[in-house]
């Protein structure tokens, strides 16, 4: 009879997958020996190979045979293996041919000659794949009866058989050094042996099979590298995707919807009594610091359920506090006044540990150095100093290096230093290099903001553009965002949420505008402050928390839709409102 009983069950055939190798030791056999010798074997191509051309899928697109064979792979990888069998078995379609089987066992057998022989069998086309499979083989039989101390015959290996391959001649004089090492066996067990040492059979069929055709041993974890793709090249499309990845399901295509973006307006902060231009989190996103036009500057805490109440209010300056600058661990806040002096500030208690000042002269910028030990300020006669925290001058840059109205950054290296020095013109400092890279633009730059990698920077215009800058390599415009108000004043944007793929910014027109990095579409504008939006910060460790700072004298906390709080809470220095998105 011509069904299923008549042919060999699969689960007495030989399957090989790399996945289980793994757990075996050198020389152990997974399965018995098919028939006869390697030696009479055809080269013959998969059954399934040339003989169903069948198609599945709404597309057409995807073949049958590779399609049974990738899922047989994974489940030998997800230790299913009967069920792998049953799948062979059932659809005719093995997942390697038998000669490959058989070279893999001769492989995990350390059978070197019937590897090479067997090799030649499989039916490659390409004499370099064959060459170099065949050295990785008897780089392994070369290696093994050294550590027997079979010298002679490991000699011979290496000039009758490696050699002649006319390939890699660096790892041949390698290999060829070994043998004449004083204390062979010593090297091999010490660490710097790596080289010598040979590495597990498994390890060599790893190997092979990156080598070999796709066609002739499938890539492992090809079926989970397929699903991974489909589901990245999802969550990239998808322009309002703003949660982890683990997220993600398999039963539907994915798409998040305008649910993840911070869209609604949780907290309503009122302790200022004037307008406010700046405001930041902290790098570990417990604090937010906002500065006035009050002459003052406010530490507020993000506590674990995810509200904002007032920590400290720094008072002291003279002249509206334009800027906030956290240091790297966020225990200490640099504060600067308009063109007049710099102060730093301790988080814990709201003391006022050191004023930074320079004799006739005004300061109009600050930042910290990466290592929290010194800080830069930007002066009004257009140069740039550098102070340890005592105020000890331990450097300068003078020239036209900064502005009078100015963002000040410093890369995560310390090796850069980031300032307007002319109305169209940005300039790279590199302090070890002692060059000058530039970024140019057509029109007069108001304001910037350095990504957190580094790699991107933002850039604000009087002509209501925002451009973003790649700072990998030579400096170059990638992308350019438009929409927001902007008339008199300066406006700030920052790059935020999950991977930093979303762009907001602040707007004259009270209204708080959000992007998509990479399609640059404009996927929010929210309502709620009633004057110009100035400033905006993203929670660097909570992608669905925003701030935006005021002329309304307020800072709005920005966060998912359906978090309904409702409450007051009254504090000595100013009141916070709880709400769902008035005020």
């Amino acid at each position: 009879m011509g069904g299923v009983e008549d042919e060999e069950p699969a689960l007495k055939r030989m399957k090989v997958s790399s996945r289980k190798l793994r757990g075996l030791s050198n020389g152990s056999s997974i399965a018995e020996h098919l028939g006869d010798s390697s030696r009479d074997l055809m080269a013959r191509p998969l059954p399934s190979e040339g003989d169903n051309d069948e198609v599945i899928g709404s597309k057409g697109v995807i073949r049958r045979d590779e399609f049974v064979r990738i899922i047989a792979n994974a489940l030998y990888s997800l230790g299913y293996k009967k069920s792998s069998a049953r799948l062979e078995e059932e659809s005719g379609i093995p997942l390697h041919s038998s000669t490959v089987n058989i070279f893999m066992q001769h492989i995990l057998d350390g059978n070197w000659d019937e590897s090479i022989y067997t090799l030649h069998k499989i039916g490659l086309s390409n004499e370099s794949i064959i060459k170099s499979a065949s050295f990785l083989i008897l780089e392994q039989k070369y290696l093994e009866l050294l550590q027997i101390d079979k010298v002679m015959e490991a000699l011979k290996t290496l000039r009758m058989e490696i050699a002649p391959l006319s390939i890699n001649n660096n790892r041949i004089r390698e290999l060829s050094s070994f043998i004449v090492s004083p204390s062979l066996s010593g090297i091999i067990d010490s660490p710097c042996g790596e080289n010598l040492r040979a590495k597990s059979r498994t390890k060599l069929l790893d190997e092979l099979q990156k080598l070999l055709p796709p066609t002739v041993m499938i890539p492992e974890n090809r079926l989970e590298h397929l699903v991974e793709q489909a589901l990245l090249l999802q969550r990239d499309a998808c322009v309002f995707h703003n949660s982890s990845d683990q997220d993600m399901s398999l039963y539907t295509d994915h798409d998040c919807g305008k649910s993840q973006i911070p869209s609604q307006t949780l907290q309503v902060l009122q302790a200022h009594s004037d307008e406010i231009w700046y405001l930041q989190f902290s790098h570990n996103g417990k604090y937010l610091a906002s500065s006035s036009s009050d002459l003052s500057a406010i530490i507020w805490e993000v506590n674990s359920n995810g509200k904002v109440s007032l920590k400290h209010r720094l008072s002291g300056h003279q002249t509206p506090v334009s800027l906030v600058s956290w240091s790297p661990d966020d225990c200490q806040l640099l504060t600067c006044g308009v063109e007049e002096a710099i102060k730093r500030w301790d988080v814990s208690s709201g003391e006022c540990l050191h004023v930074y000042e320079k004799a006739g002269f005004g300061l109009v910028s600050c930042g910290w150095f990466p290592d929290g030990k010194s800080i830069l300020a930007g002066i009004d006669d257009k140069s740039i100093c550098m102070w340890d925290l005592d105020g000890k001058e331990l450097d300068s840059w003078k020239g036209q290096r900064i502005l009078k109205i100015s963002d000040l950054e410093i890369t995560g290296d310390g090796k850069k230093i980031i300032t307007i020095c002319r109305e169209t013109a940005i300039v790279l400092l590199d302090r070890e290099a002692k060059i000058d890279r530039w970024i140019e633009e057509d029109q007069v730059i108001t304001s910037f903001r350095l990504s957190k990698d580094n790699k991107f920077l933002l850039v604000n215009l009087v002509n209501q553009e925002i451009h973003l800058w790649s700072l990998v390599g030579e400096p170059d415009l990638i992308s350019k965002y438009k929409g927001h108000k902007r008339t008199r004043f300066v406006i700030r944007s920052c790059l935020g949420g999950l991977e930093e793929a979303f762009i907001a910014s602040g707007s004259e027109d009270s209204q708080v505008y959000i992007w998509h990095r990479e399609s640059r579409e404009l996927i929010e504008a929210l309502p709620g402050h009633s004057g110009s939006v100035n400033c905006v910060s993203w929670n660097p460790t909570n992608p669905h928390m925003l701030a935006s700072a005021s002329d309304d004298r307020t800072i709005r906390i920005w966060g998912l839709k359906g978090l309904n709080v409702k409450r007051k809470n009254a504090y000595s220095n100013g009141v916070v409102h709880y709400c769902n998105g008035g005020t």
